[in-house]
């Protein structure tokens, strides 16, 4: 059966064994499914082919891609749970590097403000849990970060990207912000956001909201 014959030796040798075959065949697929559908990006990092369709950005009006993830300080956060607040979610590269800390300072400043206006700030990076209680506990920052290792919430809102740094390609975090309002939907969106003035052009549009 055809099930017998992929779980062979032999078979499995030549589809685990040999990288440079599984390049090819991504290759071939990515060349195929680029030609049928050329709304389809494929994107490899590692293993498998990660494959976004720019048809379904998420974007405003769409539901907000739920999620339950383990947040700094212990505990989870599930998006469902917060309605009918609202809710800003920001993704970012990397704890403690300087953007990103500018960017999680100033969300702190302004905490106040955006609890006023019945806004919760959420960040989101592939950071574990240690590294946020650690870059929370130096700046003494305010607002909950959540820990994406798998990347997959990335990939929901399509933050998770192909990158070029000097001429070296790799896969990475987008920096990008999601304003959800208190029914769950994508009210608003920045993406590709340079960090002076990203925080007060958020804090208008949840106060317009």
């Amino acid at each position: 059966s055809s099930a017998s014959a992929m779980s062979s030796p032999r078979t499995r040798a030549a589809f685990e064994g040999n990288s440079g075959h599984l390049d090819a065949v991504h290759s071939q697929a990515a060349l195929y499914l680029s030609a049928k559908t050329p709304s389809l990006q494929i994107k490899r990092a590692t293993g498998p082919l990660h494959i976004m369709n720019e048809d379904k950005m998420i974007d405003t009006g769409d539901t907000a891609p739920d999620f339950t993830l383990p947040r700094d300080g212990g505990g989870e956060i599930t998006l469902s749970d917060l309605k009918p607040q609202k809710v800003v979610l920001y993704f970012y590269p990397k704890d403690d590097t300087p953007g990103c800390t500018k960017e999680a300072i100033g969300f702190t400043e302004h905490v106040k403000a955006f609890g006023e206006a019945g806004a919760m700030i959420i960040g989101v990076s592939k950071d574990p849990v240690a590294k946020h209680d650690k870059f929370v506990a130096k700046h003494d920052l305010g607002i909950a970060l959540v820990s994406d290792e798998a990347s997959d919430l990335c990939e929901r809102y399509g933050t998770w990207v192909e990158k070029n740094m000097y001429g070296k390609k790799y896969m990475g975090i987008e920096r990008a912000t999601f304003l959800i309002d208190g029914n769950g939907q994508i009210a608003q969106v920045w993406r590709k956001v340079k960090v002076p003035s990203h925080v007060e052009a958020v804090l208008d549009a949840v106060k317009a909201l």
